[in-house]
């Protein structure tokens, strides 16, 4: 190929992925880590090892002490018969035995099911069993519901931890006080041990344990309704989840080990692991381990930790807005502040910019876009790319198209179809569920693989990702697509209203109408005649097809276990 035909190819690339143009030419491919989760942060914090790894509680847990304790939970594992492919479930908020018993369950070649400890009896049966869990590392409170069920599965160990196992002593006495002495364990027994009494374990145990894993082994299974609503369980490798680090490097560049992420998404949230944890922690920088978040102290997580990077869910940017304690608090250290799990509306992006420009931070709220089938955030505002009311680019190696959702045709620039994304962080398929994985992950003649993400949105001419709607809350009324979440962004923008929901009912004409779930600002009753100023707000605002036919006046919306608004709740309440 002669250098001009070299030329026109690399121009014709650039034209279907103009994305490309934002990065440096060198920086719009990654390489996979061909290792496991344990080996990438082990070889990469060879020269951090008395950095601090985790700020749990002001306890801080340096690179050299997390790794030592790695290696003894590792040992603990392997005394109790735990092997490579094994399954070790790992039912915790977010403390330092989950991220050491994450890194030790991968140092032996085993594979890590994360569990949300708020899930159902129901749902920790099924998912244990599905997994075939052989060990169960759990948190105090979600002892009762595990004991209920235990023995419908084929856990031969359960690990109990208190938040308090790793906290100051002075917050020990505290806690017990407070919470642990209302929590009924058992003592150490065949079916159960302590934390503490299970990493002894690890003492007597001299072998070596590392395993060597490849990019394309199981490293984690996490848990999602999919696109279509049904749990399901993702298998993600090693190279899904290693990859997104050496992405994040380019697309955070002002980052480096000196930095630190408040960690307040849980790891058994996609988010929560791989952006808030895998991703500091592979590249030497502090975790603040927030076990469970309390809107009404968030000031004093920034005050006391100073991080430097927050990341979170729409809702925890509405906290930080509400708190009235962050009026005098100083985000000049802030680098960046990252917003992801779902999308923020226009208005409230404004706004968070608007508190940060007010408390001393010359940087302002970037979005993501992703799925747990994806290994979280693949589309990310980086290096200007953050236009308004847009999610950013692909990262690198990362690709998107829109595809008519009728004809499965790709859409030019400008028009709004179904999100395909495809690139290395796209799961390995749905654990027994070779159906719904075939439904999901579809392979081109180019042998790429495309995860159809089931939401709806735009690419325009730079490259640049606008998010319009979950295809699958699309209302249809009266022969048009209706889409709630473009209606919800127009009521939040209204100076009486804090945040809404829209739903469809049945309708014996239009097939569907919109039902409005309102919360008003505080202080705010309401009353026939703000429903009627709401009412002729909308006439202006939309087309009189997407105008809601009905509207209910709430003090709050229920919220899903990760802090979104939860319409399917409501949905389920008016069928």
């Amino acid at each position: 190929m002669s250098i001009i035909d070299t030329i026109k190819k690399k121009l014709k690339i650039t034209e279907k992925y103009p994305w490309l143009k934002f990065y440096p030419k060198d920086k719009r491919e990654v390489q996979i880590p061909d290792m496991s989760l344990y080996e990438f942060i082990y070889k990469s914090n060879l020269s951090n090892m008395n950095n601090i790894a985790i700020n749990y509680f002001n306890r801080k847990i340096t690179y050299k002490e997390l790794f030592n304790d790695i290696d003894l939970c590792a040992k603990a594992l392997r005394s109790q018969g735990v092997r490579k492919d094994d399954v070790v479930s790992i039912c915790m908020a977010n403390t330092p035995e989950a991220v050491i018993m994450l890194y030790a369950t991968s140092k032996i070649g085993a594979i890590a099911n994360m569990i949300h400890p708020l899930s159902s009896e129901e749902e920790i049966k099924q998912t244990l069993i599905a997994t075939n869990s052989v060990v169960l590392l759990t948190i105090n409170i979600a002892y009762n519901k595990v004991d209920n069920i235990i023995k419908e599965t084929n856990l031969y160990k359960t690990i109990i931890v208190s938040p308090r196992d790793s906290m100051p002593n002075p917050l020990k006495i505290g806690y017990y006080l407070l919470e642990d002495r209302k929590v009924k364990i058992p003592k150490s027994n065949e079916r159960y041990i302590s934390w503490h009494n299970f990493l002894e374990k690890g003492k007597q145990y001299d072998t070596d344990v590392l395993v060597h894993r490849t990019k394309d082994d199981v490293a984690t299974i996490l848990h999602s309704g999919g696109t279509t609503g049904t749990p399901k369980h993702i298998l993600l490798s090693n190279g899904n989840i290693n990859v997104v680090v050496n992405q994040a490097k380019i697309a955070l560049p002002e980052l480096n080990d000196s930095d630190s992420f408040l960690s307040i998404l849980p790891m058994f949230h996609c988010f929560g692991l791989v952006e808030c944890l895998h991703f500091p922690i592979s590249t030497g920088e502090t975790v603040i381990m927030v076990p469970k978040f309390d809107a009404t102290r968030f000031d004093k997580l920034i005050t006391k930790y100073h991080p430097t990077v927050i990341p979170g869910v729409p809702t925890l940017f509405e906290a930080m807005l509400k708190n009235k304690h962050m009026q005098n608090i100083d985000l000049s250290n802030v680098k960046y502040i990252v917003s992801g799990g779902d999308s923020l509306s226009k208005d409230k992006n404004k706004l968070v910019n608007k508190f940060l420009r007010e408390h001393n931070s010359k940087h302002h709220i970037i979005q993501g876009y992703g799925m747990t089938e994806t290994s979280g955030g693949v589309i990310f505002g980086a290096l200007g790319s953050d236009l308004p009311g847009s999610v950013g680019i692909p990262l690198p190696s990362n690709k998107v198209k829109i595809i008519d959702i009728n004809t499965k045709e790709e859409l030019p620039f400008g028009e709004t179809g179904e999100i395909l994304i495809s690139g290395p962080t796209v799961m390995m398929g749905y654990l027994n569920n070779e159906k719904e994985t075939n439904d999901v992950l579809e392979k081109d003649d180019k042998g790429n693989i495309w995860v159809h993400t089931g939401d709806m949105g735009y690419l325009n001419e730079q490259g640049v990702l606008f998010f319009v709607q979950r295809l699958k809350r699309m209302i249809i009324t009266s022969g048009y697509n209706v889409y709630p979440s473009h209606i919800e962004e127009v009521l939040n923008e209204h100076p009486n209203i804090v945040t809404s929901c829209v739903i469809g009912l049945p309708d014996k004409y239009k097939i569907q109408v919109g039902k409005a779930f309102i919360v008003l600002k505080e202080g705010l009753e309401p009353t026939s005649k703000i429903e009627k100023e709401i009412k002729e707000y909308l006439k202006i605002k939309l087309a009189h097809y997407m105008i809601p036919k009905y509207y209910e006046f709430r003090k709050s919306l229920p919220k899903t276990l990760v802090g979104k608004v939860d319409y399917k709740k409501l949905e389920k309440e008016k069928a």
